[in-house]
């Protein structure tokens, strides 16, 4: 296939067509969606939560919590049904074993595509461990950055911060590289100098700064701090090991 990237073996591709291209050929994928859902996955994880992904942001997500019997994330206080949001500074202190269901376009509905595939969420923070975790799992590898939607037609926008996230994710792993996932490893060096100050200036971080959210970014922002690998299995995230 002209697009599936199969004659390497790290490979970049964005969104659903991504997963759709390259997961079922990859001995593992890795879902980036650094503001907020990777982010957000990592910091629940990372204090032993379980995290339910779900795909949409309607109504139908308050009857899929309660039939898995778990609390319900509101998409930065859409629903007034916990304290728990899209938001990562939101999870920072949920406790040990906390069911949350955190719906989301982007991350969550790209982790639920990937079918039988291993499947990963990866961000900034825990980048080389999850790299490192990945690598075991087999030579090829997909990173899937999740980028964003236009508000106005729901079409993907290819996302600096995810890019960002990919880069990082692929600089630690060993393989031929495929040009889309070198360009990911090359923007973030380009850029890794100053990691907050970019998530500041770009897209993405600007609009959640307009909306009072500039500690997510900074959240998002940290750099190759956690050993977290949030593991997709049995329809939750939970930390590897």
């Amino acid at each position: 296939m002209i697009y599936d990237q199969s004659e390497f073996d790290l490979r970049c591709e964005w969104g659903s067509q991504g997963i759709t291209q390259l997961a079922s050929i990859s001995d593992v994928v890795v879902i980036v969606d650094v503001l907020s859902f990777s982010t957000c996955v990592e910091v629940a994880t990372n204090n032993g939560a379980i995290i339910f992904p779900y795909p949409m942001k309607d109504e139908s997500v308050v009857d899929y919590a309660k039939s898995i019997q778990a609390e319900l994330a509101s998409h930065r206080q859409r629903w007034k049904t916990t304290g728990y949001s899209l938001s990562p500074q939101s999870l920072l202190k949920i406790p040990a074993e906390t069911r949350l269901v955190l719906p989301s376009p982007n991350g969550s509905f790209l982790t639920l595509q990937t079918g039988t595939t291993p499947t990963f969420a990866g961000c900034l923070r825990n980048c080389e461990a999850v790299a490192r975790v990945a690598q075991s799992y087999g030579k090829k590898i997909t990173v899937i950055p999740a980028g964003e939607r236009w508000k106005d037609d729901n079409s993907l926008r290819p996302a600096f911060e995810d890019l960002l996230g990919a880069g990082a994710i692929l600089s630690y792993l060993q393989g031929s590289l495929s040009p889309e996932a070198e360009v990911a490893v090359t923007t973030f060096q380009a850029f890794h100098k100053d990691l907050l100050g970019y998530l500041r200036r770009c897209s993405s971080g600007k609009e959640l700064i307009a909306k009072g959210y500039e500690s997510d970014v900074e959240i998002a922002a940290a750099y190759n701090i956690s050993d977290c690998v949030p593991l997709f299995t049995e329809n939750a995230y939970v930390r590897k090991g």
